[in-house]
């Protein structure tokens, strides 16, 4: 519902003599009107009043826009310059922070180059992966310095998500299949109810904070090649007050729903390891199908109002996508543990990640890798070279208790996991096994075989890597006796020879006990 008349402040910014004779470009959603002019976006909140937001008075426009200026410097300063009234002056023109009384706000932001939005990049098939590893890292430092929300999140948060997205279907005039919709949120109920207490403890535990609420894509720029989250949402704490795990869900959604498997398991396991928030994983099918059955309201109700039968007919289209997605994720995938190893350049780590999004639920199984934990227990970044006291045998013996500790943590809140180390060792291949076994998981063991050139030429490639191997660890390894070695033995490689046979290898293994 719009609350007042704002057509002469719209003509006003709208006109090149508010911008120093520059031409300008308007940009209009449901709730906000842009005006592009220049190196300068200027925002103007319409005066709207929706049950999910209200913009209905200047004194909240003014507001709201302090508050979105607020939030969103926290990733994106670069952007967010601050809000500037529009005024009244005395001889009854209007001017942009005038000395006049205020009868309007705006927020000025910095213009970018729209072809740099993650979502046109995806659509262009010009996404970078190595974007993925940025990307999650600025999201786990924004969860991290988050203000918490204990007053939101929980179990009945979730239950009105559900709930509100079944209605907004069951009011979608037949345009969604009625069956899939009630299975969805019927699913998602159930899910609500097993997982409960655990949504309720991590409310109590701190997790449920202020984030940033619509974390897709479009909300994603890279600005002087960083990924830069912007337009976090500022008009309603329903939205944006959630457990973190529901908030990185949307762009883990978004991601595959682009069918990007492996940018969505890149980002992913990039977050876990940056935040270790493995005790979130049973919500994360949950969370992830909510996300999607948004996308699918959403889509469904803009549909009527879509100006052309082409563009109303791609938007059902693509609510029914969102809305099989919804109900795919939450079907039962039961977890296994999955062991690849191999000396250090026999490709452990790529064909790790190649096979994530391929292993357990959406989005994959969750990578531990030796080398990261190593730089972890001796409290460095994961790209600082350790010295020799790093790798003694009781260092690495603590390298390893943890790696089976992580597994342990992961297969038992039903969620797969790959482990990436060397396994030199005939121990420290039966202990993960005794994880599976301990877990009642299946487990696959991989065993990277490659000629001694390979591996030396690999390690001396090596650029922004965790591990720590050259030439000469390649040699030391090659002189051990390593025993008997009963995992499955795959010759490396090309990745375009090695993931296939691999993949057989885990199609061939039986995925429950």
């Amino acid at each position: 519902m719009v609350t007042q008349d704002q057509s002469e402040v719209v003509a006003f910014l709208e006109s090149p003599s508010a911008h120093g004779g520059q031409a300008v470009e308007r940009v209009d959603t449901h709730a906000s009107v842009v005006f592009l002019a220049g190196e300068r976006a200027l925002k103007l909140k319409r005066a709207v009043l929706y049950d999910y937001l209200n913009f209905s008075t200047a004194d909240i426009r003014k507001a709201m826009c302090d508050e979105e200026l607020r939030l969103n410097r926290r990733t994106a300063p670069a952007i967010y310059r601050g809000v500037v009234p529009v005024t009244r002056e005395p001889d009854g023109s209007l001017a942009l922070g005038g000395s006049g009384a205020p009868v309007e706000w705006v927020l000025e932001m910095r213009r970018f180059d729209q072809d740099a939005l993650l979502d046109r990049l995806a659509e262009r098939g010009a996404l970078p992966l190595d974007d993925m590893v940025p990307l999650a890292k600025t999201i786990a430092r924004l969860h991290a310095g988050a203000d918490t929300r204990p007053d939101y999140g929980g179990r009945e948060s979730m239950r009105r998500v559900v709930e509100g997205n079944a209605i907004a279907f069951a009011e979608s005039g037949g345009a969604l299949d009625v069956h899939v919709c009630r299975a969805v949120e019927q699913a998602s109920l159930e899910a609500i109810e097993r997982h409960g207490a655990l949504l309720e403890a991590r409310r109590a535990a701190g997790f449920v904070r202020q984030c940033h609420g619509d974390l897709h894509l479009r909300n994603i720029v890279l600005l002087e090649g960083a990924p830069t989250l912007f337009d976090a949402i500022e008009f309603n704490d329903d939205i944006s007050c959630v457990d973190v795990a529901y908030d990185v869900a949307f762009l883990l959604m978004d991601l595959w729903h682009r069918q990007l498997p492996r940018h969505a398991g890149v980002a992913w396991n990039t977050y876990l390891a940056e935040t270790d928030d493995l005790d979130g994983l049973p919500l994360m099918p949950l969370f992830l199908s909510c996300r999607a059955a948004i996308r699918a309201k959403t889509s469904v109700t803009q549909a009527p109002l879509a100006a052309t039968a082409r563009t109303r007919a791609a938007l059902l289209v693509t609510a029914q996508e969102y809305l099989a997605l919804a109900g795919e994720v939450l079907r039962p995938s039961p977890p296994r543990l999955v062991a690849i190893g191999g000396l250090s350049g026999s490709g452990k780590s790529t064909l790790a990640q190649a096979l994530a999004p391929s292993v357990g639920a959406v989005p994959g199984a969750v990578l531990v890798r030796s080398d990261e934990i190593r730089k972890r227990l001796f409290g460095v970044d994961p790209l600082v070279r350790l010295d020799a006291a790093a790798y003694t045998a009781e260092a690495s013996h603590r390298v390893y208790d943890t790696l089976a500790d992580c597994a342990a943590r992961v297969v038992s809140r039903g969620h797969s996991a790959i482990l990436d180390a060397t396994f030199l060792d005939g121990a420290q291949r039966q202990a993960v096994e005794q994880v599976a076994a301990a877990c009642r998981v299946p487990f696959v063991g991989l065993w990277l075989d490659a000629p001694p050139e390979l591996l030396s030429a690999r390690v001396a490639a090596r650029r922004n890597d965790p591990s720590d191997a050259d030439a000469a660890v390649v040699s030391g390894q090659l002189g051990r006796d390593l025993g008997s070695i009963g995992w499955h033995r795959v010759q490396a490689g090309p990745e375009r020879e090695v993931f296939p046979a691999a993949m057989q290898i885990l199609r061939d293994c039986p995925a429950q006990t």
